[in-house]
């Protein structure tokens, strides 16, 4: 897969309890603990460097927040999820998604 374009989203937990983080459209399903942070990293492939999945306008990232939950929607072609020292988290490569690391 050719990387025409690839944001980055940083999710953390300041909060007393674990949180879990859910990555959709994936359904995928990470703990963040208190103290921990994370980079979510997507690409797209298209040419125009437009976001897939988007739903509002040209947004790689969708976040809905709860209790004890955070959504990301990633609107990219795939996905990498890595704590902040750049080591990959439980890693997946869906679709062909290009092997990245995040910018710190």
């Amino acid at each position: 897969m050719s990387v025409a374009r690839e944001a980055r989203l940083v999710v953390g937990n300041d909060g007393e309890e674990p949180l879990e983080l859910i990555l959709e459209p994936w359904g995928d399903v990470h703990r963040i603990v208190p103290g921990e942070t994370g980079v979510v990293l997507t690409h797209t492939s298209s040419e125009s460097g437009a976001w897939p999945g988007t739903r509002l306008g040209d947004e790689p990232f969708e976040v809905r927040l709860g209790p004890a939950w955070l959504t990301v929607w990633v609107n990219g072609d795939c996905f990498h999820l890595y704590d902040r020292k750049g080591d990959e988290i439980e890693p997946y490569v869906y679709g062909g998604c290009p092997a990245q690391q995040p910018s710190a």
